[in-house]
């Protein structure tokens, strides 16, 4: 653990002028006494778990790094075998449970639950877990908690003030687990790679359609996580949960994935691709899930859902906690050199699970505002019907794991965020060259408007050379023979999703420096035809067979410039090389 980082706040709150007697404490949440109609502010949230602390040696709490609103993340855990060296040593014979709160803060739900639940745990009203460390971000999101209002939550039923979805500089969190664009994703890093968590939580409020549930869950899709780790997750620790919240009489369903529709004809699961929370976490798998209330319930109900679901969760990961780590274990042996690792997913429809769901009838109705047709729901005719439910996905499209990347050395903003992430990033010692498997650019689509502060690539696809290139001093050598195969994996091969590429790291070599001038280029352009026959019979030929190419004069001297020995190399060729496997 790094006491650099991680330091435990001192007994006594700086904000109090004199000391308290901890037995004065009132542990009341500000949702409690508003009777389950309104949540605490950022810093009654932070006063509760500094007085916590100071009452009960089980919980502590730790400041972590900044964040883009310039205050710390806080970290707090229950842990009654507490040492201060030892709480997340890799040797630690337990495993740990990460709760993400307040990634939106209007969507408050997890920050009053987790209030409770460790105060709770502390006084010691519910069984304490045994073999389970329970870590806490109380509050994600500092900056959009400090914007609070009552307006923003359009769709949401309470509570009467809540904060704003996005951070300091307005972005949206639960997207930026890869591009790391803010100081809180770089702080959740830090969290997550020194608890090195085994399961985690976000809590959420959901959008969308309109039924009987309080709860849905979001688990990590089960085959993109893979192997025995997303057999278990899929087919008995989410069953398990289901079962025990059913037995609690909190019903649950897989999280409603539609938008102005109604569910009841079926619907797919939703992909959780590392840019969101479950899927970063489950590129160093551990196991995750979002737990999504529904916006529409009463604010109290869903708290006290999210709680139920927070004891139930932990119990069933405390009684299967070898299995767990076992299986962990596992996985994050599970991906060699040569093997085929998939990049891209689409739904299986060969397959499919039937849902039970209660739902609403609803009904397309003409619109009293704009007289087009609009969704209604009618509460007055609920339902239980079977639905279909496409929970199954199969690799669209896959790699071969190479012995190692290198990533040329200017790009040191690639190697900063591999090294937070705990990558191991060597440098190149002298200049030397390798053959190399080198990616040259054939397309990519872009979004139209800006998406997180990027214009986001997409159906990018590569061409592969295979070539005997330089390497230099200081270049970074990245070998895939580590603990974080699957993130290095995930961001450095372009046509991944989530690539460096696709969020925009390497524009740079989407556009030409050197260009030509028509009237100079068309001498030194038939000199060079007339030098290379075979290019000039491919240019002759790509002529015949495209008019519009052949109707282009500047598309011609183009494709010639291009093939010539006076066309930038950078140009297209992506600056990281995959060399073995």
């Amino acid at each position: 653990m790094k006491k650099s980082a991680l330091l435990l706040i001192a007994i006594l709150s700086i904000s109090c002028q004199k000391s308290k007697d901890p037995n004065d404490f009132n542990f009341t949440t500000v949702f409690e006494k508003s009777e389950g109609i309104e949540t605490s502010t950022y810093q009654e949230v932070v006063e509760f778990y500094t007085q916590l602390s100071e009452k009960y040696p089980e919980i502590a709490m730790y400041t972590m790094d900044k964040t883009d609103s310039g205050e710390p993340l806080h970290l707090i855990t229950f842990n009654p075998d507490r040492s201060f060296e030892s709480e997340f040593s890799s040797e630690k014979d337990k495993n740990i449970l990460l709760i993400n709160n307040g990634i939106h803060p209007g969507e408050s739900d997890g920050i009053d639950a987790s209030m409770l639940l460790l105060r709770d745990l502390a006084e010691g009203k519910i069984p304490a877990p045994q073999h389970t460390i329970i870590a806490v971000i109380p509050v994600y999101n500092i900056g959009g908690a400090l914007n609070r209002n009552s307006t923003t939550r359009t769709n949401q039923n309470g509570p009467e003030s809540y904060g704003f979805r996005g951070n300091a500089r307005n972005y949206d969190l639960n997207r930026d687990f890869i591009k790391a664009d803010t100081r809180n994703a770089l702080a959740f890093i830090d969290i997550f790679k020194t608890v090195d968590p085994d399961l985690f939580i976000d809590t959420h409020v959901s959008n969308g359609a309109d039924y009987q549930y309080v709860l849905t869950q979001l688990f990590t899709q089960h085959n993109k996580l893979g192997g025995e780790l997303g057999n278990y997750l899929h087919e008995s620790f989410m069953p398990k949960l289901e079962d025990s919240l059913q037995n609690k009489e909190w019903d649950i369903t897989p999280y409603v994935n539609v938008f102005n529709q109604t569910p009841d004809t079926g619907f797919t699961q939703f992909m959780d691709a590392p840019r969101y929370s479950t899927g970063y976490a489950a590129l160093f798998n551990t196991l995750g899930m979002m737990v999504e209330t529904h916006m529409l319930k009463p604010y109290k109900v869903r708290v006290e859902g999210t709680y139920e679901l927070l004891k139930s969760f932990i119990a069933i990961a405390d009684a299967e906690h070898q299995t767990i780590k076992q299986l962990r274990e596992q996985a994050n042996n599970a991906w060699q050199v040569g093997d085929t690792y998939p990049i891209q997913w689409q739904i299986d429809s060969s397959k499919s699970s039937t849902l039970s769901f209660k739902g609403y009838e609803g009904e397309m109705i003409a619109s009293e505002i704009t007289g087009a047709q609009r969704l209604k729901y009618n509460r007055d005719k609920p339902f239980e019907k079977d639905v279909p439910y496409y929970n199954h996905f199969k690799p669209a499209d896959s790699i071969t794991i190479p012995q190692y990347y290198i990533i040329s050395k200017g790009y040191h903003n690639v190697v900063n965020l591999l090294r937070a992430n705990g990558i191991k990033c060597d440098m190149i010692p002298k200049d030397t060259t390798a053959t190399a498997e080198v990616y040259y650019i054939d397309s990519y689509e872009t979004v139209r408007n800006p998406y997180e502060g990027h214009y986001l690539h997409y159906n990018t696809q590569v061409k592969t050379k295979t070539e005997l290139v330089k390497v230099t001093k200081g270049d970074y050598k990245v070998t895939t023979d580590q603990k974080g195969i699957r993130y290095i994996l995930e961001t450095l091969e372009p046509e991944a999703p989530d690539s460096f590429f696709n969020w925009n790291f390497f524009d740079t070599i989407l556009q030409q420096k050197e260009g030509f001038s028509p009237y100079v280029w068309e001498d030194k352009a038939k000199s060079f035809l007339e030098e290379n026959p075979i290019i000039k019979k491919q240019f002759e030929a790509k002529k015949e067979a495209d008019p519009a190419f052949a109707a282009n004069w500047f598309a011609q001297l183009d494709w010639i410039h291009k093939q010539s020995p006076n066309y930038e190399t950078s140009h297209l060729r992506y600056p990281i090389v995959r060399v073995g496997g």
